[in-house]
């Protein structure tokens, strides 16, 4: 009896790219759509009235700061009292977002860093279409004069606002 010799199957370079391209690319969508599908309600306009009425002080974020980019942006109005901070806007989805205040106000990556340890963390930002933070403390909000949205996973600056 004559044994044939198998040939192995080669799995052609281009074959391997294109799926390694495409595994890259469903895990960044995961990374930037997970946010958006689990993200809670948004708050509703009753809800931010209270707080708009109850605002000690206003800041308005903007879309073209010097650190943010084409995906990591904020646009909106934001209000603050002792113990809630109210934003009406647009945010761009990304995971794992903290509000903090700071005595300075920043606009980039770097800036921020400086700071941070002597920053206040107020909470964790879950909605991008507008949200309400709530806090058991009450903040010294005369102590600080500014709002900084940050990507704790990727250390990355999303927006900032002056508010005095």
């Amino acid at each position: 009896m004559k044994y044939k010799r198998r040939r192995k199957k080669k799995i052609p370079f281009f074959q391997i790219t294109t799926y390694t391209i495409t595994l890259f690319i469903g895990i960044a969508l995961g990374i930037y759509i997970l946010p958006i599908l689990i993200a809670p309600v948004t708050p509703n306009s009753n809800e931010f009235k209270k707080v708009f009425n109850d605002a000690e002080y206003e800041a308005v974020l903007v879309k073209d700061l010097e650190g943010s980019d084409f995906l990591h942006w904020g646009k909106g109005q934001l209000t603050l009292t002792k113990t809630k901070v109210a934003f009406r806007g647009k945010l761009s989805p990304g995971p794992d977002y903290k509000l903090y205040l700071t005595k300075t106000f920043v606009q980039t990556k770097q800036d921020f860093l400086q700071i941070k340890d002597q920053s206040m963390l107020v909470g964790e930002i879950k909605t991008f279409d507008g949200f309400i933070i709530s806090t058991t403390n009450v903040m010294n909000l005369s102590a600080y004069n500014s709002v900084v949205i940050w990507c704790e996973t990727f250390s990355k600056f999303i927006s900032s606002a002056k508010y005095q």
